[in-house]
């Protein structure tokens, strides 16, 4: 948005220690065998904008109040800083998990999976999250929905089981219609449903996930949501509170003047996802046009957000929410359809078009 508005009247540079970008839903297809890893990412040297420079470097320290980032490329001075490290994953927080666990909410471990699954002979499997928040509140569910389908294919469903154990009272609390039609699918397709507990440990010599309230299950295979945490270089810089960002829920300025923060880093009060994140970011993007033309501005955030929801056998559906300030959040469920399984795949297409100029198809065709 910067670079269409405003080309080369200024200096954007993106730093990211990531050589390029995987949507979160291409992990599951990797994962489950539909696609290659090549075929889901999207390398930032493709991208090519009017005052944008790309700069692959690790962070190594923040000072917001003088705007100035420290990277392994150097010392970066801004007139604005947007902070969008996003959460890191602790596998090793939880015992057990590296050990004889499988984390899936990198790029690199689902797509280490790939194998792994092609090589599971089948039997009792667990999908479990380990401590809250964590992104994509969906995901555990999709994953339990398409590891049937990735089972019966294979003809093992027969002599398998499929848990979920999930922190959450429902699988999607700002939807009941969208929570009513997945526990229909779990219950259609003999997936157990353990709400409200949190997996606390793993025995590998026992292969025995231990939740919160010490209840214990067996397991064969455990595909684990990994304890999320801020990154250790925002921690340092003194700009959380309570272990993430604060922002300004309008405008997503933190306390610090010029300094912005988007996305899973920050406590804004919406579901750590890139849906999300997008709007956000336009919303700062919208703040700065307007800023360098010294025009007013009445953009403001509303938590508005389009979650699409694999509920597998081809059918996807879609959640329309907003989480408004001082309001419970609500969202109607569309599907599932294969029709809204069509909608999600422009949905893809049309942001890599946008941010790297690319056509891509996320079904790899």
């Amino acid at each position: 948005m910067l670079s269409e508005a405003l080309g080369d009247e200024v200096e954007v540079v993106l730093i990211d220690q990531a050589e390029g970008f995987v949507f979160g839903f291409s992990k599951l297809d990797v994962m489950f065998g539909r696609l290659r890893s090549d075929q889901v990412f999207h390398p930032y040297a493709d991208l090519a904008k009017a005052g944008v420079r790309f700069v692959q470097t690790t962070i190594r320290s923040i000072d917001p109040t003088a705007r100035q980032v420290d990277t392994d490329a150097g010392t970066f001075h801004g007139d604005v800083v947007v902070l969008a490290l996003g959460a890191d994953l602790d596998p090793s927080a939880t015992p057990g998990l590296v050990e004889v666990g499988h984390e899936f909410y990198t790029p690199e471990s689902a797509f280490l999976l790939r194998d792994v699954l092609a090589a599971f002979p089948g039997g009792r499997v667990i999908v479990g999250v380990t401590s809250t928040p964590f992104k994509c509140p969906p995901a555990p569910s999709e994953a339990a929905l398409l590891m049937h389908d990735f089972l019966s294919e294979r003809g093992l469903r027969g002599h398998s089981t499929i848990s979920l154990v999930m922190p959450l009272g429902v699988p999607i609390p700002p939807s009941p219609a969208a929570s009513a039609a997945l526990l229909r699918a779990f219950a259609e397709r003999g997936i157990s449903w353990h709400p409200e507990r949190l997996v606390d440990r793993l025995d590998p010599e026992r292969m025995v996930a231990t939740f919160s309230d010490g209840d214990e299950m067996p397991f064969d295979l455990f595909l684990g949501v990994p304890r999320h945490k801020v990154p250790k270089v925002v921690e340092e810089s003194g700009m959380t509170e309570e272990g993430w960002v604060p922002v300004n829920p309008l405008t997503l300025e933190t306390r610090f003047p010029g300094v912005f923060a988007v996305g899973d880093v920050t406590s804004v009060g919406t579901p750590k996802a890139g849906i999300f994140a997008e709007g956000q970011a336009t919303i700062v993007a919208e703040q700065l046009i307007a800023r360098h033309r010294v025009h007013p501005t009445t953009s403001t955030y509303e938590g508005r957000g389009t979650c699409y929801l694999e509920f597998g056998q081809d059918q996807v559906g879609k959640v329309n929410v907003m989480f408004s300030s001082g309001q419970t959040p609500a969202g109607e469920l569309e599907g599932p359809s294969e029709l809204i399984a069509a909608e999600k795949s422009s949905f893809g297409s049309s942001r890599i078009q946008r941010w790297f100029d690319r056509v891509w198809s996320p079904q790899g065709e």
